[in-house]
């Protein structure tokens, strides 16, 4: 007999390992799982919890959150955890950079970072790290710094930013990104920021597979053209407008060239952000067979899985990359389900009425950009990966496995032995109807409205902590910052 700390009983067990739950209990130990066994003597336990068959699905490592960019962050960083753990996310990775949004602020990272890390402290209900943007040459140069003192591992190029705005036009990229005078953001500064990565990767050989680069592939000069055509032509509106402003094909070439940099540059360890298109997830294929030396792994969001131009809630479903038309919607799930994908995301944004929407309020080229949806993803995939015959077991390597071991995260996404208790318990059979009112997010709307899904996350554990309890989010806040690679 131990004395376990919790001991979660009556559960079917999913991992990545297999694809059919198994029937067992799960121990947890100082914050660990100790054991996962039918049966476990509960004698002696300080707590119990009967999972009354439930589905116990590893935490969800949602690889690609915006905490901070359209409200100061300790804020989101309180409200967003918050969903997050509706959702069965216990570990957030969060997209950070200088600049306009977020800080509000350029500069070293040096200097930005430790605030990052000031303002989230104490205040997330859920663990959480930060993948931080290169976004100037002095930039570059502190990565090895970023690896070595704050465990930051993973770095992003936002490709369209050299010439296209967040939400739209811009004509003065300088002052948006707030980058040093006579530096430009374009397809140069992509393959230095590759040179210095793959710098760090040879300079911390023990740790090179998890240093990596992710990319938001779309091309500035087709999206600039493609919104005049748009507008022009006035035959489109709201999110079908703005899917055909920014085409499919703007994410091919940006793949492309984004993974012959790669190849240029030597750098290996590539991740294809919210690929949204039969045509970004083929280029994203052509390339790794141009290129098999290149690791690439490609991403999807629950949002681009769930919704598309006619069925989302209004514009409110402004994102980028666009929403897109049903046919592309159901080649997202063919590579889902033959492998293709390597992780789905929420790309959670939070982003409140009075911002999001402009003047008038029904033209999409002036909404703001971005929604939230981290307490949708795991419930949103079960609901229709399910339906689409993808076994329980590929679910949780796509939401929990996959993302933590490609960004460092060795502690999380499966439940084991010695790994962090992190367990969302899934009700399968707990129909019910998404209303943006019920969510812990800070976000008044949701472009998922009234759509019907037949999973519930009813509790959410981070590592041992039962931070929601049937549906309820409680508690203090126990999120911790993930230095990574962890356990290391």
């Amino acid at each position: 007999m131990t004395d376990y700390d919790l001991v979660v009983r009556n559960v079917r067990v999913v991992t990545d390992e297999q694809d059919e739950p198994r029937a067992a209990d799960i121990a947890v130990l100082d914050g660990k799982i100790a054991e996962v066994a039918p049966g476990i003597d509960v004698t002696g336990a300080a707590e119990v919890v009967d999972g009354g068959g439930k589905l116990a699905f590893p935490g969800v490592v949602d690889a690609h959150q915006h905490w901070g960019i359209y409200h100061p962050l300790d804020q989101d960083a309180a409200s967003e955890s918050r969903a997050c753990a509706q959702g069965g996310v216990t570990s957030a990775l969060s997209y950070m950079r200088t600049g306009q949004y977020y800080l509000n602020k350029g500069g070293t990272y040096a200097d930005f970072f430790p605030e990052v890390l000031e303002l989230t402290e104490g205040r997330a209900h859920v663990d959480y790290a930060y993948h931080l943007a290169p976004m100037s040459k002095g930039h570059i140069a502190e990565i090895p710094a970023l690896v070595r003192d704050h465990g930051v591992t993973s770095f992003k190029v936002f490709m369209f930013y050299g010439s296209h705005g967040l939400h739209g036009r811009s004509a003065d990229q300088s002052s948006f990104l707030m980058t040093p005078e006579g530096e430009r953001y374009d397809y140069a500064h992509f393959e230095f920021v590759m040179r210095g990565i793959q710098a760090a990767r040879e300079r911390f050989p023990e740790i090179a597979d998890q240093i990596s680069l992710s990319l938001h592939c779309e091309t500035a000069e087709i999206m600039t053209a493609y919104t005049k055509l748009v507008e022009e032509a006035g035959e489109l509106t709201g999110l079908a407008a703005y899917s055909a402003s920014r085409p499919q094909h703007s994410e091919g070439l940006a793949v492309s060239i984004a993974s012959y940099l790669a190849h240029e540059t030597g750098l290996p360890t590539i991740n294809l952000l919210h690929l949204s298109s039969r045509k970004a997830v083929d280029a994203a294929v052509r390339m790794s067979r141009a290129f098999p030396h290149i690791d690439f792994r490609r991403e999807v969001t629950v949002g681009h899985l769930l919704a598309d131009i006619d069925t989302a809630h209004g514009l409110g479903g402004k994102v980028n990359p666009p929403l897109r038309p049903r046919e592309d919607v159901e080649a997202l799930w063919e590579y889902v389900r033959d492998g293709t994908v390597d992780w789905v995301v929420s790309d959670h944004a939070c982003c409140r009425e009075e911002l999001k929407f402009g003047e008038p309020a029904d033209d999409v080229f002036l909404a703001k950009s971005g929604f939230g949806g981290a307490e949708y993803l795991l419930p949103g995939m079960i609901t229709e990966g399910t339906r689409r015959g993808l076994p329980l077991g590929r679910i949780a390597a796509l939401t929990a496995w996959n993302p933590a071991q490609r960004y460092g995260l060795p502690t999380k996404g499966r439940i084991a032995v010695g790994l962090d208790a992190d367990i969302a318990l899934v009700d399968p059979d707990g129909s019910w109807t998404v209303r943006a009112a019920d969510s812990e997010s800070a976000q008044e709307y949701t472009p998922f409205e009234g759509f019907e899904l037949t999973a519930r996350v009813t509790d959410t554990f981070l590592r041992g902590n039962r931070i929601m309890a049937d549906g309820k989010v409680g508690g203090k806040a126990v999120g911790s910052y993930l230095h990574r690679p962890t356990g290391s």
